[in-house]
């Protein structure tokens, strides 16, 4: 528990130490929004909320498509809700935003609580050569409520607080070129427990992209992470419970209104956190193991400056 405690205090540091509102920009430029939400599907990104304001984000994963788990017995996934997260993002600052969350989850860890801060550290600007991309920083710590399990060597068998911990720091580096948006997502993954087969740490490379449909109505986003997990535990995990592991990917049309942002979602990662989706996406979209969801985000103004 110590360490982990440890990474997040640290992590936190570093971004409280930066978190400070930058002085008036020296370029004439106008910055360059290069998304237009906190996430595309799976990945996050590097806008911020604004000071002042509140992002009220639900996203809701179903089940199934296809597959021996979806089709028309199931209604293509609408009989089953895989995970729902319902999360408020508080612009702290211009660039700072506080993350609380609560999420479902769908595996053998859930009812999820989430606490994150995301940091943005450059902004990218038109006309200003010194700022051609855009940089954050986000970090979170998130806590499995549920009750322990009895069996030892389970994902969930929690002997104290820290088993039920884990954290994510996640660096992005995004950049918008003409009207295409690109980001990278280096992810570093520290959980407090794992089973004796499997890394308690994971490394993932996320990339996300949004391509306009419909300029300032209808974009497509899609989302991928890499992850770097070693073949030992793929292995195990193999011989032991009968899983294969896959790369999340997500896909998704993104519809922009006045006031909200609905996008719908289609993904083989069956859980919304990252401290879930890096380390257990077991179904594939070649056997039709992807569903549907939705991501509904509405901003509220709660102060100005």
């Amino acid at each position: 528990m110590k360490k982990y405690f440890n990474f997040l205090t640290g992590s936190l540091m570093i971004l409280t130490a930066t978190a400070q509102e930058p002085q008036k920009e020296k370029s004439a430029g106008k910055t360059v929004r290069i998304f237009n939400a906190g996430k595309t599907i799976n990945a996050r990104t590097t806008e911020t909320t604004g000071l002042g304001k509140m992002d009220f984000n639900i996203t809701h994963n179903f089940g199934d498509l296809a597959g021996s788990n979806g089709g028309i017995k199931r209604f293509f996934g609408l009989d089953n809700a895989a995970d729902v997260r319902i999360g408020f993002h508080f612009g702290l600052g211009k660039n700072t935003d506080l993350v609380i969350a609560r999420a479902k989850g769908a595996g053998p860890v859930q009812q999820l609580y989430e606490v994150g801060i995301k940091q943005k550290l450059i902004q990218q600007m038109e006309n200003d050569p010194s700022r051609p991309l855009s940089i954050a920083v986000y970090a979170n710590h998130v806590i499995a409520a549920q009750k322990a399990n009895s069996t030892p060597d389970q994902e969930n068998s929690f002997d104290n607080l820290g088993d039920r911990s884990s954290n994510i720091l996640q660096l992005m580096l995004a950049k918008k070129i003409g009207h295409v948006s690109l980001q990278l997502s280096p992810t570093y993954l520290g959980r407090g427990y794992a089973v004796s087969y499997d890394p308690q740490n994971i490394f993932a490379l996320g990339a996300a992209i949004k391509l306009p449909l419909v300029p300032g109505k209808l974009n497509l986003v899609t989302d991928y992470f890499l992850v770097f997990r070693n073949q030992a535990s793929k292995d195990a995990y193999a011989v032991n419970n009968n899983i294969k592991f896959y790369n999340p990917l997500g896909i998704g049309f993104e519809y922009q209104t006045a006031g909200h942002l609905f996008r719908m979602n289609f993904t083989n990662a069956t859980e919304i956190l990252e401290n879930r989706f890096i380390p257990r996406t077991i179904t594939s979209w070649g056997k039709g193991q992807f569903r549907w969801g939705f991501t509904v985000s509405r901003a509220f103004t709660l102060w100005r400056k």
